[in-house]
């Protein structure tokens, strides 16, 4: 492995780069005199969530969907930002700008991340280790923020190089030097372990990749599953054939409630958006999509409008996980009896839903949600829309909600 010699770069023509703290390192940027401050960004209030942190408040335990009240215990001192996504967009479209500067296989993941294939820029620019040095001096120079590179032969381990470049750093992984590196990390960095896989491989005596590695792959596929075991046994070799795949035209699906009066309850909020996430995961479901980005928007009395997003750790299709994301977004405003006249519930960055591995969680609860929501899909099909709703959309008088 090598940190930073552009002869160490052969067999690697992927670079993930991913901006460090991002939006937390864009306030400070706007408010330089926080420099070198724990500064988290937010929403405040008890019911408030943290969505960025600097490396200052990370030193504390402060972390990314941490309760904004906890963060707070953990780091009094922290000053606490509310947040600008379009500030946020605007240095993103700029920051991916340049890396299609740079080359034409550029894949966004979110607003501060991107996979690029520099094959094709060698010959102008350099290697790819040049070239990732060039990327990270000019957001620099012209965003005033810094990120981190991966140098690798594939994409999974270009990711995990980057993460462990950061902060400010670049990480190159030759081929030859792949097995040193990965077989160290623990399981929990394999693509696609949630909480769960992980707790049944940890109960199975595997505590790194390596250990996992020279499991057989049956005994993997009894213990997690045929398609998850054989998943974790290509990636804990290394082997992920995926190409970095450019920009798809944009696609997304959602619904959005404007209502009768002015609503102030937040249980009233949360139901609207609890409906129009079963709504919005129906429609990504009969079309064969799944949604990476879930998107809030919620328009006030006097009219002004916000927008906040999140992108998942994995693309799905199940209305109540587009509901969990939905209300954590809602949640983490710290509204205190705002009127709203209108929300909004949009998945976006859509794929096939045969593209990408889904989460592999083996709880009977999550899978029981998923057939829960395909049997409703079913019953909808033939006793028609809204044949079966959760228990919340119903009235106290067990009739179905408008």
């Amino acid at each position: 492995m090598s940190s930073g010699s552009s002869s160490r770069a052969a067999g690697c023509t992927v670079l993930h780069v991913d901006m460090d703290a991002f939006f937390a390192s864009v306030e400070v940027r706007r408010r330089p005199e926080l420099a070198g401050t724990p500064v988290i960004v937010g929403g405040a209030g008890n019911r408030g969530v943290v969505t960025s942190a600097t490396y200052e408040a990370r030193r504390y335990g402060v972390h990314a969907a941490m309760p904004t009240s906890r963060a707070l215990r953990l780091c009094p001192t922290a000053t606490v930002l509310p947040g600008d996504v379009a500030l946020y967009a605007e240095v993103s479209r700029s920051v991916m700008a340049l890396f299609r500067s740079i080359t034409p296989l550029v894949e966004p993941l979110s607003l501060d991340e991107a996979f690029l294939d520099v094959s094709g820029a060698g010959r102008r620019l350099g290697d790819a280790v040049a070239i990732g040095e060039y990327l990270r001096a000019r957001v620099f120079d012209e965003q005033g923020i810094t990120c981190s590179v991966g140098v690798a032969g594939t994409k999974f381990v270009a990711k995990l190089a980057s993460t462990a470049a950061k902060p400010d750093g670049l990480l190159v992984v030759r081929p030859a030097e792949v097995m040193a590196f990965l077989h160290p990390l623990p399981v929990g960095a394999l693509w696609g372990v949630g909480a769960r896989t992980e707790e049944v491989l940890l109960r199975l005596g595997l505590r790194t990749v390596g250990d996992l590695a020279h499991v057989p792959v049956r005994t993997l596929q009894r213990a997690v599953g045929p398609a998850a075991g054989a998943h974790l046994h290509e990636l804990s070799w290394g082997r992920d054939p995926r190409r970095v795949v450019p920009d798809e035209p944009e696609r997304s699906t959602g619904h959005e409630e404007t209502f009768g009066t002015d609503v102030d309850d937040p249980a009233v909020i949360h139901r609207e958006l609890l409906r129009l996430s079963e709504r919005t995961a129906g429609r990504l479901r009969s079309g064969g999509w799944l949604a990476r980005t879930v998107t809030i928007k919620v328009r006030f009395a006097d009219f002004a409008t916000i927008t906040r997003s999140r992108t998942l750790d994995v693309a799905t299709d199940v209305g109540q996980e587009v509901y969990d994301t939905a209300r954590a977004l809602f949640d983490a405003l710290g509204l205190d009896r705002a009127r709203i006249r209108l929300v909004g519930v949009r998945a976006e960055r859509l794929v096939r839903a045969g593209s990408t591995p889904r989460q592999l969680e083996l709880g009977a609860r999550e899978r029981g949600r998923r057939e829960a929501e395909l049997a409703a899909d079913r019953a909808a099909r033939r006793f028609g829309a809204g044949a079966v709703r959760p228990a919340t959309l119903l009235h106290p008088d067990g009739q179905r909600a408008p």
